[in-house]
C-alpha cells in the first residue's frame, strides 16, 4: 500500500479503533469500508437440492456447469481463482492447484466466461455461479426465480476483498472528504452498506435489525474465508490473464462429432 501513501491524505475517522487492525492502514491513510467474499449461487432446479457443492472440491469433482466471468481482465474473476487456490492449499503466490482445476473443467465443456448478470440466473443458463456474495444476494433478489438460489461459501476456503475510499492529498477540498470517511464509517453509512448486501467492516459493533440481517449470509459460512494478501495478490493478478490464456483457455472442449 505505499503507493496509497504517496497520494492519499491521512486521516482516522472517530470510530477508528472498532475497524480491525487488518482492515486498515496502522497512519490512517486507508481502510476498507466493507468487505466482498466469493460466493457460490447454485442453481438447485438444475443441480438438484440434495447434490448443491457446498465446497470447491465437490464443484470440481461433479458435473455442474459453472459462469465466473473473464479471467485476466474481471476483478471478481480473478478473485474466483485465488477463492478455489485457498480452497484447495494454495495461496496468492500458489494459484497452480485452481490453474490445474479449472483446466479440466474447460477441457469438459463446463466453464462459460461470461460475467455473471441477473439475467443469465433468471435464463438459468449454467448451473453454478461464482461471484461476489454481495452480487450474488442483489442479483437473487431481482430474479423471479430467486427462490431457485442456494447462496453459499465455499465450505473449504474463499476469500475476501476490501474496498476502500482514500483521500486524495492534491484535492482542492480535501475537508470535505475527511467528513465523508466520518460519515462512511459512522452506524448509519455501515448499515446503508449492509442493506446493499455487503458486509460492513464493523459489522461486530453494530445492531443490525433483524430484517437487514436475513439480507446477508449466516456469518458461520465465512469460518473458512480469509483476506487476501494485497501486496502479493496485485502483483500475481497481473500475470493471471497470461497463465489463464496458456493453461485453461488452451484447454477447450472439443466440439462433438
Amino acid at each position: 500500500m505505499v503507493r496509497a501513501r504517496r497520494v492519499s491524505l491521512a486521516h482516522k475517522p472517530a470510530l477508528w479503533a472498532q475497524i480491525p487492525d487488518w482492515a486498515k492502514d496502522a497512519d490512517g491513510y486507508w481502510a476498507l469500508a466493507y468487505t466482498g467474499t466469493i460466493a457460490f449461487a447454485v442453481n438447485t432446479c438444475l443441480v438438484g437440492a440434495d447434490r448443491v457443492p457446498r465446497s470447491c472440491q465437490a464443484l470440481f469433482a461433479g458435473k455442474s456447469s459453472m459462469m465466473m466471468g473473464q479471467v485476466g481482465s474481471s476483478a471478481q474473476a480473478n478473485a474466483a481463482v485465488l477463492s478455489a487456490a485457498i480452497a484447495l492449499g494454495g495461496a496468492e503466490h500458489q494459484l497452480q492447484p485452481a490453474v490445474a482445476a479449472f483446466a479440466r473443467l474447460q477441457a469438459q465443456g463446463r466453464l462459460n466466461d461470461d460475467a455473471p448478470n441477473p439475467q443469465c440466473m433468471e435464463q438459468a443458463l449454467d448451473d453454478v455461479y461464482v461471484l461476489w456474495d454481495f452480487n450474488a444476494l442483489a442479483f437473487r433478489d431481482k430474479l423471479r426465480n430467486g427462490a431457485d438460489y442456494e447462496l453459499r461459501i465455499p465450505a473449504d476456503g474463499s476469500v475476501t476483498s476490501g474496498y476502500t475510499p482514500i483521500i486524495n492529498r492534491h484535492a482542492p477540498h480535501p475537508n470535505a472528504a475527511l467528513f465523508t470517511r466520518e460519515y462512511i464509517f459512522s452506524d448509519a453509512d455501515q448499515l446503508n452498506l449492509a442493506h446493499g448486501y455487503a458486509w460492513p467492516i464493523r459489522i461486530a459493533e453494530l445492531s443490525l435489525p433483524e430484517a437487514l440481517s436475513r439480507r446477508l449470509l449466516d456469518a458461520a459460512q465465512y469460518k473458512n474465508a480469509r483476506a487476501a494478501q494485497p501486496a502479493i495478490w496485485a502483483c500475481e493478478a497481473k500475470t493471471l490473464g497470461t497463465t489463464w490464456e496458456q493453461n485453461v483457455l488452451k484447454n477447450k472442449a472439443a466440439a462433438p462429432t
